[in-house]
């Protein structure tokens, strides 16, 4: 295993530095001292923190059906969907130092998690069968392809990605040919800059790069009880068949509600997002922590706001939610003032959803006995979620993906017939980069 310092141990246990001082019998001050660098911890602390490590640690099989590296990762939603089929990630990319944090946290990994995507060589990262990228929607740039024209020079789709992030999608899948890909990210990417962005990245995927693509808008709402569509892109480099058209989802309309993902008064009591009830007849019962209910003058504020807006006809507002509805999209400015998903609660100001909620609402807890670890903010936890895909949907998806997967590592007769008569294999093409 890679040696770590305390600070890395402490995030990939999934501790909050008081959390480790109660672990390990020492005061908090004397945590942050030995982060700081101003002493060092002894051996044996090391020790505690790296056997707890070990023991968090989800056996694998020696070998794996395949492996995937898991680009823009975020908190890890998309490797959590390809873990459920069997699938071992090797390579890890993310840029924030937060999102790094969560993703420590709950994938106690024996692999480093890479930053700036722009600054690592394709060659650095192992080989692998599948690429998983949920990347950032950028416009692409025609300066590029107008100085190859003026040089009279032939030029494809990838160059007019140079500049954008999803140019180092398509670097790494140049380089290694993966079996397959699947790339995630708003549903408007389809509309995003006159349909432009979408027809360049098609292009630059099956023209330059020889994939056989399939793309679908899909609807979490089957699967966790809010309205999430995402646009999943999969590719594969021989033709197997795959078709998103084809596969069945859960209808949007037969989901589950938010009382699925509520805080329940049976359930233990959390950090600060709850603890018990202030009432000597409540027993054991917990309840959600006050700082989540809207003061008045946030309450008051939205109210007028939505208001005016809906004087003016426009459709700006607050959505206020019972148990039993489904929520709006959870976004990254959850954490400004919850406004998109409040929670009614009768005879007081509604409330936020707590971090632990917007988990099993994204579906990173699959029930209440199993809790990820949250070792952000408040704020950076809202910020995270919302910026996260619905794993249930991701594991859906890996689980149709899987034997396409499979059948281009070991093909066999079946894969033989299906393939288009005459192609032997992946179609390299010489491309035109910089």
């Amino acid at each position: 295993m890679e040696e770590y310092g305390f600070c890395t141990l402490r995030e990939q246990n999934g501790l909050s530095i008081n959390e480790a001082a109660e672990l390990l019998e020492v005061n908090a001050k004397t945590i942050r001292r030995w982060e700081n660098g101003e002493t060092t911890p002894r051996k044996v602390y090391m020790e505690v923190l790296r056997h707890r490590l070990e023991s968090r640690k989800v056996p694998e099989p020696e070998t794996p059906p395949f492996t995937f590296i898991d680009l823009f990762a975020g908190i890890g939603g998309m490797r959590r969907g390809f873990e459920t089929v069997g699938g071992k990630c090797i390579f890890t990319c993310e840029w924030d130092d937060y999102a790094q944090r969560t993703y420590r946290a709950n994938f106690p990994d024996d692999h480093a998690i890479a930053g700036d995507i722009t600054r690592i060589s394709a060659s650095d990262i192992p080989r692998h069968d599948v690429l998983l990228a949920g990347f950032p929607c950028q416009p692409f740039s025609i300066a590029g392809v107008s100085k190859l024209n003026s040089l009279g020079r032939d030029h494809g789709f990838m160059n007019k990605t140079q500049g954008t992030l999803f140019f180092e999608v398509l670097r790494i899948l140049k380089h290694h040919r993966p079996a397959a890909f699947l790339l995630e990210n708003v549903k408007n990417l389809r509309s995003h800059d006159k349909g432009n962005t979408f027809r360049t990245i098609c292009g630059a995927l099956e023209d330059d790069l020889g994939y056989n693509i399939s793309f679908r808008i899909i609807d979490a709402k089957g699967y966790v009880p809010q309205h999430r569509e995402r646009i999943f892109i999969a590719g594969f480099r021989d033709d197997t068949g795959f078709d998103f058209d084809r596969l069945e989802f859960k209808e949007p309309g037969k989901g589950p509600v938010l009382h699925s993902i509520l805080h329940s008064p049976d359930e233990e009591a959390e950090g600060h997002y709850t603890g018990k009830m202030k009432n000597e007849y409540s027993g054991n019962a917990t309840v959600v922590d006050d700082r989540y209910t809207l003061s008045d003058k946030l309450w008051n504020y939205l109210q007028a706001y939505a208001a005016k807006h809906k004087a003016a006809g426009n459709g700006f507002g607050f959505g206020l939610n019972t148990p039993d509805a489904k929520a709006r999209t959870l976004s990254a400015r959850y954490y400004k003032d919850g406004s998109e998903i409040l929670i009614d609660q009768p005879g007081n100001n509604p409330r936020r959803l707590t971090p632990r909620e917007c988990a099993r609402l994204m579906g990173f807890d699959p029930d209440r006995e199993t809790r990820m670890s949250i070792p952000v903010s408040d704020t950076r936890a809202y910020k995270q979620f919302g910026n996260a895909v619905a794993v249930p949907v991701v594991r859906e998806i890996a689980r149709y993906m899987a034997p396409h997967i499979m059948r281009i590592n070991n093909p066999g007769e079946l894969f033989e017939n299906a393939t288009s008569p005459g192609r032997s294999g992946p179609q390299e093409r010489q491309l035109e980069i910089g």
